[in-house]
């Protein structure tokens, strides 16, 4: 099988042998980098998900002998899965049918990535991937590394702030972080303003949606915030964009109204910040 073919058609679509196509390549050594590497990115869909494909993807993120960047990518490919299976009551057996790993592998994962993250011989661009992955699944050390992470180097600001959409308490940092001059942390903290519905934060993402040039990435990002923020406020932010000849941004628009009628009508804006 053509593992680039798989890229062309959404995951729904994919043949019936995908995933052992996939765990076939993430498997085989001797296989080409460039096919393992695209094979460890398929991994982490979860069209493709279950025990074997997770454990197949943990293995080669704790393997010192495979390739750095091969480690990089299986370890963010376990991420999806995390973060689908923190939404589920593992104890409820209405949700234990929902899922897609198991309690064992769920708690294997988190502890193997939490291992991972304190080994002092891994590189600092691995560890910084560790954290994000786990994130998609909150656990107690991760507020301390959050913080550790935001006092860094620009690179750990990039990856605190990327997890502070996944884990509450970090306001003002995210506040702060909006007035950085790196896109990329500029770009996180639009998505954690969102996430969390931070208020302080309404002025200058909502200022992003009426400005003329505002990015693209950016643009789509402060939409959705824009909704999560103030939802009784976003529809008369965001109307005007419907008229926009970008196909993605009216998508975006006509996604984030709904999403805003929503949240006013739950009244959940108004009682605590509840991440989406």
């Amino acid at each position: 099988m053509d593992l680039e073919s798989l890229k062309e058609v959404p995951p729904w679509e994919w043949p019936s042998n995908a995933a052992k196509e996939i765990l076939k390549s993430l498997r085989n050594e001797r296989a080409e980098g460039d096919r393992r590497l695209l094979a460890a990115e398929l991994a982490g869909d979860l069209a493709v998900t279950n025990d074997t494909m997770a454990s197949a993807l943990l293995t080669i993120a704790r393997n010192r002998k495979e390739p750095e960047d091969l480690r990089i990518l299986a370890t963010l490919s376990l991420g999806p899965v995390l973060d689908y299976t923190d939404t589920l009551d593992l104890d409820d057996p209405d949700d234990a049918e929902e899922m897609l790993i198991s309690k064992k592998t769920f708690h294997k994962i988190l502890q193997s990535l939490h291992e991972l993250y304190l080994d002092p011989d891994i590189s600092e661009e691995l560890r910084r991937k560790v954290l994000e992955a786990s994130v998609h699944a909150h656990q107690d050390w991760h507020p301390d590394a959050i913080r550790d992470a935001y006092s860094g180097d620009e690179q750990w600001m990039l990856t605190a702030v990327f997890c502070m959409q996944y884990v509450p308490g970090f306001e003002k940092q995210i506040l702060d972080a909006l007035e950085d001059e790196d896109e990329g942390i500029h770009f996180w903290a639009i998505c954690a303003a969102g996430n969390w519905q931070v208020d302080g934060a309404w002025e200058h993402v909502s200022g992003l949606v009426t400005a003329k040039g505002t990015e693209k990435p950016l643009l789509l990002a402060a939409i959705e915030a824009t909704a999560a923020i103030r939802p009784h406020e976003a529809p008369e932010v965001l109307a005007p964009l419907l008229d926009s000849k970008d196909e993605d941004i009216v998508e975006a628009v006509e996604e984030a109204l709904i999403m805003a009628e929503e949240l006013s009508e739950s009244g959940d804006h108004d009682d605590e910040e509840i991440p989406f």
